[in-house]
C-alpha cells in the first residue's frame, strides 16, 4: 500500500451495455436547448447531501441571462441508487454524485468520457468528513480516538448504497493507518470503529436525519452536512479532528443534455457558483474564492479551518484501487470488517 502522504493546508447495472446506450439515447435526452438569452429545462438527478446548496444554485442561475426563464426538476437520494437509477433509464441532463466511480458508471454511454477534463476536473465540491456530536458535546469528544471508546454509539451510512459512508470509512481507516500503524493499524482501528456503529442509514443525509431523531452520540458526516444542520437550527455541533479525508464531489451533463444544463454546470464551476456552494458549507473547489461569513460554520467568518493531516482517494491509488481493495463486495478489506463486526 503507498503511504499516505501529509497535506497542509483547507482543503451490477442489470442491462447490457447496447441496452443501457439505448436507453439512454431516449431517457437522457435533452430537456431544452437554452440559448444565451435563456429558456430550456434542466433535470438534476444528484446525491442527497447537497440539496440545499442546487437549490441555491438553480435560484441563482436563474437571475442571470443565460439562466432567465430555465426551468428545473431534481431528484435526490443516495448516490450510488442515483447513479444506477439514470444507467436504467431516469430523465438526466445534470448528475451529480457523492463519488467518481458513480459518475464513470454511465461513460461512455450516458456521459462522455472525458466529463473530468474541464476546469476543474469534473468537481464541482469539496469538503473533510467531520465528526457531528449532540449540542454541548457531553462526551467531550476530540477526534477519531474519542469514539471508539466502549459505549459510544456511531451513526454513519451504508456503504452500499452511500458516497458519504466511503468517505467516512476511508476516514477512519486513514486515521489508524496514519497514525503509525500501517495498514494494519488502519484495520485495527476500523475493527473498533464499526463494533460501536449502532445504525447504517442508506443515504448521508438520512444519516443526519437519524441521528437528529436522537439515535446514536455521534454522526459521522460531511462537514458540509454538519454546517447545513446548525444553520436550520438543528441541536448538533461538529467536530474537525486533526487529520481527516478530503472529499471531492464530481458533476457533469449527459451526452444529450441541452444548452441549459451545459449553461448551468459552467455556472457551478465558476467563481458566482462555487461562493453559493460555499454558502452551504462546501470548500469551493477554485483558490481565491471570498467564501464570506457562513452560517452554521463553528466560526462563520474562518468557516473551513486547515486540516493538519488531509487524506485524498489519490493517496490510496485512486478509485478504482479503492473500489477493488476497500469495498469490494466479497473481499474488500472495511466490507470484510463492517460484515464481522455488523
Amino acid at each position: 500500500m503507498r503511504a499516505f502522504r501529509n497535506r497542509r493546508g483547507s482543503a451490477a447495472v442489470a442491462l447490457s451495455v447496447a441496452a443501457v446506450a439505448a436507453i439512454g439515447l431516449t431517457a437522457c435526452s435533452s430537456s431544452g436547448a437554452g440559448s444565451a438569452g435563456g429558456g430550456g429545462k434542466v433535470a438534476i438527478v444528484a446525491y442527497s447531501v447537497p440539496k440545499p446548496a442546487y437549490d441555491a444554485l438553480q435560484t441563482a442561475f436563474k437571475a442571470t441571462d443565460k439562466g432567465r426563464s430555465v426551468s428545473f426538476s431534481a431528484s435526490y437520494g443516495a448516490s450510488g441508487d442515483q447513479s444506477r437509477a439514470v444507467a436504467n433509464g431516469q430523465s438526466a441532463d445534470y448528475v451529480a454524485f457523492s463519488i467518481q466511480p458513480d459518475m464513470t458508471k454511465l461513460t461512455p454511454d450516458l456521459v462522455s468520457a472525458d466529463w473530468n477534463t474541464g476546469p476543474t476536473k469534473g468537481l464541482v465540491s469539496d469538503s473533510v468528513v467531520v465528526i457531528a456530536v449532540r449540542k454541548g458535546n457531553p462526551l467531550g469528544i476530540k477526534g477519531w480516538d474519542d469514539i471508539t471508546k466502549p459505549g459510544v454509539k456511531i451513526v454513519t451510512p451504508d456503504p452500499g448504497s452511500s458516497g458519504s459512508a466511503k468517505w467516512n470509512l476511508l476516514a477512519a481507516f486513514a486515521h489508524g493507518y496514519g497514525n503509525g500503524g500501517g495498514e494494519a493499524g488502519g484495520e485495527a482501528y476500523l475493527k473498533k470503529f464499526s463494533a460501536n456503529i449502532v445504525s447504517k442509514p442508506e443515504s448521508g443525509s438520512k444519516a443526519t436525519q437519524t441521528f437528529l431523531s436522537g439515535t446514536g452520540d455521534v454522526l459521522i458526516s460531511y462537514e458540509n452536512e454538519a454546517i447545513n444542520a446548525r444553520a436550520n437550527k438543528q441541536a448538533l455541533d461538529y467536530v474537525v479532528p486533526e487529520d481527516s479525508f478530503l472529499i471531492q464531489n464530481p458533476a457533469a451533463v449527459t451526452k444529450q443534455a441541452g444548452q441549459a444544463a451545459k449553461d448551468f454546470l459552467a455556472f457551478v464551476e465558476s467563481e458566482a457558483g462555487q461562493k453559493v456552494f460555499a454558502s452551504k458549507g462546501y470548500r469551493p473547489v477554485l483558490s481565491g474564492v471570498n467564501v464570506g461569513s457562513v452560517t452554521g460554520a463553528n466560526d462563520p467568518a474562518n468557516p473551513f479551518p486547515a486540516v493538519r493531516t488531509l487524506t485524498t482517494v489519490s493517496d490510496l491509488g485512486g478509485w478504482s484501487t479503492v473500489n477493488t481493495k476497500y469495498f469490494d463486495k466479497t473481499n474488500g478489506i472495511i466490507t470484510t470488517i463492517l460484515n464481522s463486526t455488523g
